[in-house]
């Protein structure tokens, strides 16, 4: 599975987790519908879950005028997802990690969920 693959599949993933509160085996299943279990998809899944609390401290540490808790479930799930890429995996320059993260929050948010997430991870990097 290529990288950017991996990325939409772990923001399904955790978009469900967090949203539906299913739990992962299920819903990693039902995500990759037959699909085998990237290495990088789980990396990604398993670092946010496992350091979630970590990663919404930094997010909150560079949102103006947001809560965490005011955030759309795809910029959230998108955020998280880029500061363990970032700040934990850091296996891929930070400039690709934020144009695929932008990429897919196109696709998945709406149409300023991009540029609000480039705002917020640009902070998080300076």
């Amino acid at each position: 599975m290529k990288r950017r693959a991996a990325r939409e599949k772990a923001l399904q993933i955790l978009f469900s987790l967090d949203i539906e509160e299913y739990d992962l085996e299920t819903t990693l299943e039902n995500t990759l519908d037959g699909e085998d279990r990237d290495s990088f998809l789980l990396s990604i899944v398993n670092g946010v879950i496992e350091n979630q609390k970590e990663i919404d401290e930094k997010i909150v540490n560079h949102l103006e005028k947001w809560s965490i808790t005011r955030l759309a479930f795809v910029e959230k799930t998108l955020l998280r997802m880029a500061t363990y890429e970032l700040f934990y995996l850091k296996d891929a320059p930070e400039s690709v990690v934020i144009n695929e993260v932008i990429e897919i929050a196109h696709i998945f948010g709406d149409e300023k969920s991009g540029k609000f997430i480039n705002g917020v991870l640009s902070k998080m990097i300076k």
